[in-house]
């Protein structure tokens, strides 16, 4: 019999105040997570924000600038065999099509395709030399989330709600926000609970819907659906499902959807003014994109992002494309075609977020971070796009612990492999874990007889970003 049941059944007395004891003894266990906001050190980060950008972001057009390309562009130096993982053979060598610039005081080299990210380069700290273990979609954009190749793992966000819990009770502690156009590579996986209870499951809103949580309010075509009539049939769902629970005591998905129902009425009451961008003023909408087309859906979630985040919750994912071929970061047709609209469709809105982050007084316990599932190839395919590279991309942080302004390693000169400082993402689970007081050796779940880790057996933290 679960705790919760035991006590709804022995009623007062001692029961009351065992009941009674439990309640403040959370309470001052949630108090103590609020305040240390850490499990095993000090904590500088509070909250986590990820933008992931689905498909793989060219590393050498965006912020890893290579002028060995331009000497060598044209040039048949790739590899014979087509290397696993690549869709075709190698072409020759190719020069970035966009043009390259210095920015702030740190010097750091970026792109044109990012005008608006170049002016906070020196809030941002640079892996220049991140890797993955394979050049396909679906396994790197697993391997980024939950640090495996395969499926059925726990992803960071899962991770973070598992060991520090929630911030507040009427929101949830880790949401996802999709493309409007579709869920990325892997559907749900890359947010999925997997072995750790099933309540630190991501929570997916659907940002360009009218009804953002699905079913969070009655339909309005069921008039007897009342508020009243509601909570009666909430009471009795919950004291059917109090019942089956206490006879599956190991049914963590039973518990995870009776606390699903519990925070959903809660949501009720706090979710509508969360979700409500309109009390944003003009020039927040403005500056976020939401009047322009191109920036109007990725702004629209990154403005959310904050609002979530500044109301407690503790992690939220912003993706940039859906699953396939197009409309997102792979970009195996045309760099110079491809490459532009959708880094002009999320540019102008983390360039906005960072800004309002920074002037509410966020920046100091927030994490933001900038990914992909692996990089591009220099060769040419095709004539002017660029195959999947697992050898080389680039990640960015800012906000919270974050020595502002820094790199740490560097790819060979053309981007095609790591040369120094390689780091994985075993090496950035460990560090944003750090950041929130988590050691990433000591925060394990048993499994199988196996002790599991976010960052299997692997891992280090980077110091060297960090403050």
């Amino acid at each position: 019999m679960d705790r919760r049941h035991l006590l709804q059944q022995i009623g007062g007395g001692f029961g009351a105040l065992a009941l009674q004891h439990l309640i403040n003894r959370d309470s001052k266990a949630e108090e103590k997570v609020q305040l240390d906001d850490g499990l095993h050190h000090p904590a500088k980060v509070r909250r986590v924000i990820q933008l992931f950008m689905t498909g793989g972001a060219s590393p050498m057009d965006t912020f890893d600038y290579k002028p060995e390309l331009d000497r060598l562009h044209g040039q048949n130096l790739g590899p014979a065999e087509k290397p696993e993982g690549f869709t075709a053979m190698p072409g020759a060598i190719m020069k970035s099509p966009f043009k390259f610039k210095q920015h702030g005081q740190s010097g750091r080299w970026v792109s044109e395709v990012f005008p608006h990210q170049a002016k906070w380069v020196d809030d941002m700290a640079f892996l220049m030399a991140m890797a993955s273990k394979t050049n396909v979609h679906g396994p790197g954009t697993y391997m980024m989330n939950t640090g495996f190749l395969l499926p059925g793992f726990p992803c960071l966000g899962a991770w973070t709600s598992y060991a520090l819990g929630s911030i507040t009770d009427d929101l949830p502690s880790f949401v996802v926000l999709p493309d409007a156009k579709g869920l990325p590579y892997n559907q749900r996986g890359p947010f999925s609970a997997g072995f750790l209870p099933a309540v630190h499951q991501g929570t997916v809103i659907e940002a360009n819907s009218s009804h953002r949580v699905p079913d969070l309010f009655p339909s309005e075509t069921y008039s007897f659906a009342s508020p009243k009539t509601d909570r009666a049939g909430l009471e009795l769902l919950a004291k059917i499902n109090q019942r089956h629970l206490s006879e599956r005591a190991r049914d963590t998905d039973l518990e995870a959807r009776i606390q699903s129902y519990e925070l959903a009425a809660k949501m009720q009451l706090s979710a509508p003014e969360a979700f409500d961008l309109s009390r944003e003023t003009t020039t927040t909408h403005q500056a976020y994109g939401l009047d322009k087309p191109v920036t109007e859906d990725f702004g629209k979630r990154c403005l959310l992002a904050r609002r979530l985040c500044e109301r407690g919750t503790r992690f939220v994912q912003v993706w940039s494309g859906p699953q396939g071929a197009t409309e997102n970061w792979d970009n195996h047709g045309s760099i110079p075609k491809e490459l532009p609209p959708i880094a002009a469709s999320v540019d102008q809105p983390i360039a906005a977020l960072i800004e309002d982050l920074k002037s509410r007084g966020l920046f100091e316990d927030t994490l933001l971070i900038w990914t992909t599932e692996f990089g591009r190839t220099p060769f040419a395919q095709g004539g002017e796009g660029r195959d999947h590279n697992g050898g080389a991309f680039v990640t960015w942080m800012a906000g919270a612990g974050i020595k502002a302004g820094t790199a740490y390693g560097q790819s060979d000169p053309w981007g095609y492999k790591t040369a120094e400082g390689t780091t994985y993402c075993y090496d950035l689970h460990a560090t944003i874990l750090h950041l929130m007081g988590i050691d990433h050796e000591r925060l394990t779940f048993r499994q199988n007889g196996i002790d599991r880790r976010l960052t299997d057996v692997h891992g280090h933290v980077v110091h060297e970003i960090l403050n």
